[in-house]
This record gives C-alpha cells, structure tokens and sequence, in this order.
C-alpha cells in the first residue's frame, strides 16, 4: 500500500482503494475472465514458477481481478498484502493450515461460527491437527493455560456469529504474542469500516466476503489479509513452513524472500492455493468489489436498524434474551465501545421459549425472509440450532452461546419502521 493511499479515508477506500487505472486504462476493476496468461519464452514463466518475478501464468494462483480486490480490501484492514478465496470457510481454513500442520495445535475462542467450529473440531482434527476451544470471556490466566508446546495459532471472531460475543482482541493477541504465535481474527460482521483488528494487535485477519462487503448476496467469496508485521524467523522454529527452504519452490524460504510483508500471503498462495485450488471467480470479485465500494454506507444503516430492532425486542415480555453489543444492557457494551464505537453490525440475536417458539415466529415473518444467510440488504433469519448448527450437540450449542430457541435476524437496508412492524406482529 502506498504512503497515499494509507493517509486515505475508510470512505475513500472503499471507494478507490486497491486500483488505480492508468492513463487510457478501464476506470472500473476490469473482469479478466482467463483461465490463462501468455509470455514470449520459457524462461519468462520460469521465472514466475521460481518466484523470481512477479506476474501471472493461472489463474487457480492468482488472477489481477481478484488481486485488485484483495488489495482493497488490504487496504481497508492496513495490512500489507491480501488475498481471496472462493468463500469464507477457505478463508478461515488456509488461515489456519497456512501455519499449522500434522502434530500441531491450536487455540480458539469457543464462540464462533457452526461451520467453522466444525471445520476446526472435526475436518482438522482428521488432519492431525488439535484444537483447544477456550471461553471468550475467560481470564488471561485460563487463557494462557491453554497453550502447549506445540501450538502455532489462536484463532477468534470481533462479533461472533451468532452468538453476538464480542471478542476481547487485546486480551488474546497479548497472550498469543507472549507465547510467540500469531492472533488470526475473522472480521466478517462488523467489517474493516467498523473494526480494524490489526490495530489492537491482530496479526492475520480474514472474511467471509459473502456476507457485507459483498451485501447483496450475489456472490460466495473469502479473503485473507496479512498485517505484516509478524516475525515469523524470531519464532523460526514454530513455523518451518515459513522459515526453511520449501522443496517445492526450489528451496525458496519464504520468511527470507518475501519478508514479513509479504511471506504468509505468498505461501498460502503459491503453496494453498496452488494444491487445494479455493481460488474465488474474477467475476465473483468483481461483483463483491461493487459491494465494497458502497460498504461504509450501507453499515451505518445496518447498525441503525440493528439497534431498533434491539431495543424492541428488549422491551417485549415474550423474549427471553436479546444479544445485541450496542445496547447498554449487553454484557458486551463495554468491549464495543472500546473496538467499535461507530456500532458493529446488524445482527441481532434473541432468545425465545425454545425452537418451537422460535420456528411458530419466523414462519409469521411477512418482510424477513428464512435464509441461509446474515448481512445481506434484504432483512433475513434463521433458528441456527436447526439450520446452520445443526451438527453441534446440545452442550457444544450451548458452548458455542447457541441455545435452542435462538433466532438470529440479520436487519437488511430497508425502512427501519417496516422491519419493527414485521417484528411485532410476528411476535403477537
């Protein structure tokens, strides 16, 4: 990122960031719908295939469309270097493996996404790798206790979806650091424009781009962005993937060639993606860079709506619990206002007299739509214990601050008094 472009506004970047066209070249991102790059000799792309120089040759590794966009979206987070995937699960997934493998372990927060937990708990598990699932709300001591030997990583959500958790960033990217292993932080419901997790200590932030930075669930995607500020080779011996020669790029470290700018995205892209293929669609980027370019707009409203709906449902004898961070009420008020006092997102969560109660509720639903889906412009929901969670047991959907009965109503861009209506009536 340029000295200019980091002086920028969030707005501006949102708007601008990541491209910028030359003299005669197209002014929107241009889609480069080829699968495949042309050079004059061998020796040209055998440069590219020893990360001897800078290019394109597939694109399964890299294509300038998504590169754009992903430079975007770096931008937005102020880290060093990005990078998409085909959706938020392989986001969260190369983040993770990009630094772990067979033996390792690592930690996180326990209160996180229903598929995501299942990717770590089971999927990972599979490979060799262990995760230890820790409160987000326990103490520095808990904490701290739950790192071994061989842990690589510790992994947590700002705003957990659909808990509502809000995660404490300082408290565990200072236990992760004091351990020698970086902060991965899934930024997807409150966004760059709400939450800037590397600057309270992240090192790896990534997203599921299918939910607001895209918007209008138009386009499935993920992306991954590097603080660059990890030193990978003061912690030489945790990660060897990164700081000794890798046999399958002629011996190339990557920590060494490429820095600590520029060495986890590189090695998640020429190694990741090259083998596991998750690459997202030029197309599917240049959809979601039409969603970014709105996005510091449509939050506002998002958070607007998130908290009328908040404060109704806080107010109705028939809900048993709200989770919303911006009301005064919620356990979590205080880390909001310190991580994201401009509001975080506009998921609600609440709780109901069990699932039937839940389902008797959104089958009355006029306006929101049952979906499987969160922030998008439409208003939608869904009981995650029988939908997205649904392969969680009873203790794990409690762990995970998923009780039965809980409906999570994503509150879209329409008028604030039509989803109020929407609601009361469903509710009586």
């Amino acid at each position: 990122m340029s000295d200019q472009n980091k002086n920028l506004s969030t707005e501006t970047k949102c708007v601008q960031g990541g491209y910028r066209p030359g003299n005669g070249e197209p002014r929107q991102v241009p889609i480069i719908q080829s699968t495949t790059f042309k050079y004059d000799t061998c020796e040209d792309m055998g440069k590219l295939f020893d990360l001897e120089a800078a290019g394109y040759f597939y694109t399964r590794l890299q294509n300038p469309t998504n590169d754009n966009v992903a430079a975007k979206i770096a931008e937005l987070e102020g880290g060093s270097a990005g990078m998409l995937t085909s959706s938020g699960q392989a986001a969260s997934f190369f983040s993770v493996f990009n630094i772990c493998e067979c033996g390792d372990h690592f930690i996180s927060s326990a209160s996180i996404y229903g598929g995501t937990f299942n990717l770590f708990a089971v999927t990972m598990k599979k490979m060799g790798i262990e995760v230890t699932f820790v409160d987000p709300d326990c103490t520095e001591e808990e904490l701290n206790a739950a790192f071994k030997e061989n842990t690589k990583a510790v992994f947590g959500e700002t705003i957990a979806n659909p808990a509502l958790t809000v995660l404490d960033i300082e408290k565990f990217a200072n236990a992760a650091h004091a351990h020698g292993v970086p902060l991965i932080v899934d930024n997807t419901f409150p966004t760059p424009v709400n939450c800037r997790p590397i600057e309270w200590g992240a090192d790896i932030v990534i997203h599921s781009t299918t939910k607001y930075m895209d918007g209008h669930g138009a386009a499935v995607g993920g992306a991954i962005v590097d603080s660059g500020r990890f030193d990978w080779m003061a912690h030489a011996d945790k990660f060897p993937g990164l700081t000794t020669p890798d046999d399958s790029y002629h011996g190339v470290t990557f920590a060494e060639r490429f820095g600590l700018e520029g060495a986890f995205i590189t090695k998640c892209t020429t190694t990741l993606m090259r083998d596991l293929g998750s690459i997202q669609a030029p197309q599917n980027a240049y959809l979601l860079n039409l969603g970014l370019e709105s996005l510091h707009v449509r939050m506002k409203r998002h958070v607007e709506n998130g908290m009328a709906v908040a404060e109704l449902l806080a107010g109705n004898p028939k809900v048993k619990k709200v989770s919303y961070p911006g009301l005064k009420s919620d356990k979590y008020y205080d880390l909001m206002q310190k991580y994201m006092p401009n509001g975080g997102c506009g998921v609600v969560s609440f709780e109901l007299d069990g699932r039937d109660a839940a389902l008797d509720f959104m089958k009355k639903l006029k306006l929101a739509f049952i979906e499987t889906h969160v922030a998008d412009a439409r208003t939608c929901c869904l009981n995650p214990a029988t939908t997205t969670h649904r392969q969680l047991s009873d203790e794990q959907l409690e762990a995970a601050g998923v009780p039965a009965g809980l409906v999570r109503l994503s509150c879209g861009l329409e008028a604030t008094q039509d989803i109020l209506a929407d609601v009361e009536q469903a509710l009586s």
